[in-house]
Order: structure tokens, then C-alpha cells, then sequence
């Protein structure tokens, strides 16, 4: 999910020619059909609210009575029910829970549909780039305007300006870390309501229509939790008042989300500084890294026209959920960790883990360019010497250079530079506590607590594994259908799926 993403590559899956959404193909139920939609749906909201508050700044990481969980919900001087209470008002506590009304403000909501707002305003306004997509089964290409990479630089400009000028005081800086709870809340509703506008509007796509509406090929199984889940329109758009066209899910994709990912950063390391007067090694990799990570994908935004997530899934709770709430919150939990218990790392154990980041980078980005290359041009010098099968359907697929070594290498360089987000935390944990040599202040310790948090600040690369290989099982059954003969000749080429030589 973009939840599919970061969801991997931003370009083409496999080492193949652009996938025509055209073509239509026999679907089943994914993700655990309707009953896994229905638990991803209104269960991973839950998951995000969990990161973020049992990893705190108001008790620690994780919140220090979770360690003794048995204590904190009994007493042998309570009853069971009084002890179960007594238990939930002391995580309360622990965690800084502002109760249910306290999840929402007036300010976090008008903040986030500035941010969007402007996400729009310089969608519009800044030159861009005119690009076709894949051909679509009702004939004829959408056209996209891509401009993301110059968006993110004129945001990130301003953004340096701004704490040129106040330092960690900047108003955007205070403004995240003070509504970080409610901005998520935002986020979240955003997310919900995108969902369910795409989905009823769907109904109003026509067969034989001519404004190249079309429903995706998975989504439409009747099944209403189901079809809200994973997107029944492929590629919605609207027309705004003086902005025009805008296509929902390519806005989405590259925009408000993962360019937030870099801005909570930002912020995070804002509040490190301004909390210690110091920015540590640790932030600064996961920061660059992290950065340049999306900036590439900014960079490169013509190539999601042949990812799954453009060609094939519609735009439901899966995506919207995913680019809005899931990718910027759960994929900056380390920075946010950082700064609230810094961690120098020293020279060997940076140089170490930013040489995992840039291989991983140097895999990842190599081998998609050379896919872009040979799809643009085959006789191109860089690629003319590869080998490939040609399949029935016209398409040809790599068995030499980067894709000859797996059939989805690309996913290897991104799980590397996964690694490169969660090392610089080392064994997490820490509590705070009140400073006895200052009345009022805390202190920050890891005694005792080094290690409980790795199910935290290592979610990222444990579940990105989980994701890679559950994308390329995706990607795998759906050029089965299409090569048929053609991908039983590949794949004996090329035996390995992810890792060359394992898997």
C-alpha cells in the first residue's frame, strides 16, 4: 500500500516495457479480500496513533509501565475492575493522552488545508513538464503535469529561510511539533474523505464514456468495503475553480505526503537542536538519506506513469491512507525518536551505516535507470549491449545488467536504504524523568530501557520486507497472466526474485 509504496521503486515494477492499463485482466480478492480491507481500513488509523503515542515525550519510548504491563493493570488492593482503570488512567498519563477531543484542533485542520492548498498553488503556478500516460483500456492516454521536484525546492528554500532567520523558533517547526498529534488526526480524515468521494463518484463512469474515465480492473468486485479499500476508479480526476484539471491520485502520490515525510523531519531536528542546542550525526544520516531518498523520487516523477499504483490500482482507502497518513507519520518515527533522545554515533559506526545507504541508493537508482534508458531507447550505447526475451505481446524483458541479477533488484537497493533509517536509533529505548538539580526539567535515560523500542524505530525496515515481498508476489502473478509462456522462459533466466543468489 503506499501503504503500497514506499512503496517501492517510483519506476516500472519488473524488468519490463511500460504495462498498458488497457489490457484487462482476471482479478480475485487481494489483501485478505474483504475482511482484510476491513481491518486495514479502520485498523491501521490504530497503528498509527499507537507510534505515536507509546513512543512519547512525556514518558519515554516505549512508555516505561508497558515494560511491567501485569503491574500497571492489577493490584492485589484493588478489585479487577477498579485495577483495570487504575491501569488505563496511568498509561493515560504516561502517554500525554489529550482524550478524544483533544485528537482534533481548529489549528491543525487549517494548517493542513494551507499545506494542501499550497501543495495546489504551486502545482498550478510552476512551470512543468507535459507528460502522456500508458494507454488506457478505453484507448487514448491521460495527460499528467508533473512538476514536483521544482515544488519541493521552492518549499524547502522558504523553509531554510525561515529558520535562517529564527532558528528552531521557526513558526512551522513549533507549529508540527506542538499539533504533531492532531495533524495526523487531520491527515487521516483527509484521507477518509478523499476515499469516499472517489468511490461514490465512480458510479458515474459510463461504459463507452469519452472523457477516458475508467474503473480499474480490480476494483469493482461489488463488495463495498472491499472496492472502498483498494479503489474503483483508476484514475479520478477534477476540476477546480481557476486551477483546472487535477488528477486525484497523481496529486496525491508525489505531493502532500512524501514531500510532509522530509518537512516532519525538518521539524524533528528542529526540536532536537532546540531541546540540546546540538544537532547529532544520527539525525543528519537519517535526514540525508531519508531526503534524498524522495527528492530522487520527486526528481523522477514522470516514472510512476508505469507503476502499479498509477496502471493498475484504483485510488481507495489503500492509497489515499497510504500517501497522506501512513508514509509521512510512520516513516519519520525515527527522527522523531531522535529528537527526543539524540544519539551520537561517531564516525565508524556513520561511515558504516551511510555506506548501507548509498549502496542501497547506488542498486536502486542504477537499476531503474537502466530500465528507463533501455524502454526509451533500446540502442542507447549505456543499454544497446543487454540482453532480453521478446514476449508474444511485444514487450521485452532484461535478463542481463542490474535485472539479470534479480527479477525485482530495484526492491533490494530500497530495502538497503531502509536499513540506513532505522541503524542510526541503535538499540532504542530511553525514559524520562524529573532533573532533582533542576526543579521543573527532565532528563533523559536509557537505563533499562535499551532495546524495548526496536519494534519502533525498526517498524520500517521490518515491515517494508513484508511489503516488498508482498508487491513482488502482486507484480508476479500479473505478468504470469500477461507473458504466460514468455515468464516461465524468464524466469528460468533469471531464477532470483529480490536478492540475488537467496531469494
Amino acid at each position: 500500500m503506499a501503504t503500497q509504496r514506499r512503496r517501492s521503486s517510483r519506476a516500472a515494477d519488473t524488468a519490463v516495457e511500460p504495462i498498458g492499463a488497457g489490457k484487462s485482466e482476471a482479478h480475485g480478492y487481494e489483501f485478505g479480500g474483504p475482511i482484510g480491507a476491513t481491518v486495514l481500513t479502520f485498523g491501521l488509523p490504530f497503528v498509527c496513533y499507537a507510534f505515536a503515542f507509546l513512543c512519547n515525550d512525556v514518558s519515554g519510548c516505549p512508555a516505561p509501565s508497558l515494560l511491567s504491563p501485569s503491574k500497571l493493570f492489577s493490584s492485589p488492593t484493588l478489585s479487577t475492575q477498579s485495577g483495570w482503570e487504575h491501569g488505563i488512567e496511568v498509561l493515560k498519563r504516561e502517554v500525554g493522552w489529550p482524550g478524544v477531543g483533544g485528537l482534533l484542533s481548529v489549528e491543525a485542520v487549517l494548517g493542513m488545508l494551507a499545506w494542501y492548498g499550497w501543495s495546489l498553488l504551486l502545482h498550478v503556478l510552476l512551470p512543468a513538464q507535459e507528460v502522456e500516460g500508458t494507454e488506457l483500456a478505453t484507448g487514448g492516454r491521460l495527460k499528467y503535469r508533473f512538476n514536483s521536484f521544482t515544488s519541493a525546492l521552492v518549499t524547502l528554500f522558504l523553509c531554510a529561510a525561515g529558520t535562517w532567520a529564527l532558528g528552531p523558533e521557526f513558526q512551522l517547526w513549533t507549529f508540527i511539533n506542538r499539533h504533531y498529534v492532531q495533524i495526523l488526526t487531520t491527515n487521516i480524515l483527509i484521507a477518509y474523505f478523499l476515499t469516499t468521494y472517489t468511490y461514490f463518484r465512480s458510479f458515474s463512469v459510463k461504459r463507452g464514456n469519452t472523457s477516458q474515465r475508467e474503473l480499474a480492473a480490480g476494483g469493482h468486485s461489488g463488495n463495498i468495503i472491499y472496492d472502498f479499500f483498494i479503489g474503483r476508479e483508476l484514475n479520478p480526476r477534477v476540476n477546480i475553480p481557476y486551477m483546472g484539471e487535477v488528477d486525484i491520485k497523481a496529486f496525491m502520490e508525489l505531493r502532500p505526503g512524501l514531500l510532509g515525510w522530509i518537512v516532519l523531519n525538518l521539524a524533528f531536528m528542529a526540536k532536537q537542536y532546540k531541546s540540546y542546542g546540538y544537532v547529532t550525526d544520527s539525525m543528519l544520516i537519517v535526514n540525508f538519506v531519508q531526503a534524498l531518498y524522495v527528492l530522487d523520487a520527486l526528481y523522477m516523477e514522470s516514472a510512476i506513469l508505469t507503476t502499479m499504483d498509477l496502471t493498475r490500482d484504483g485510488f481507495g482507502f489503500m492509497l489515499a491512507f497510504g500517501d497522506l497518513a501512513w508514509v509521512p507519520f510512520t516513516y519519520s518515527l525515527q527522527t522523531r525518536y531522535l529528537a527526543v533522545h539524540p544519539v551520537i554515533l561517531g564516525p565508524v559506526y556513520a561511515g558504516a551505516i551511510l555506506a548501507i545507504g548509498l549502496a542501497g541508493y547506488i542498486i536502486f537508482r542504477g537499476a531503474n535507470s537502466q530500465k528507463n534508458a533501455f524502454r526509451t531507447n533500446p540502442d542507447d550505447p549505456s543499454v544497446a549491449h543487454l540482453e532480453y526475451i521478446q514476449t508474444a505481446s511485444g514487450s521485452r524483458l532484461l535478463t542481463t545488467g542490474w535485472w539479470g541479477q534479480a527479477r525485482h533488484i530495484n526492491y533490494l537497493g530500497d530495502w538497503l536504504l531502509s536499513w540506513s533509517y532505522c541503524l542510526p536509533t541503535l538499540l532504542p529505548g530511553y525514559r524520562l524523568v524529573n532533573s532533582i538539580l533542576t526543579p521543573g526539567s527532565r532528563l533523559v535515560t536509557t537505563d533499562g530501557m535499551e532495546g524495548w523500542a526496536i519494534p519502533v524505530t525498526y517498524f520500517y525496515l521490518l515491515y517494508f520486507a513484508v511489503l516488498l515481498v508482498h508487491r513482488e508476489r502482486r507484480d508476479e502473478e500479473k505478468c504470469r497472466r500477461k507473458y504466460g509462456k514468455d515468464w516461465a522462459a524468464y524466469t528460468k533466466k533469471v531464477p532470483y526474485r529480490i536478492i540475488p543468489g537467496v531469494y
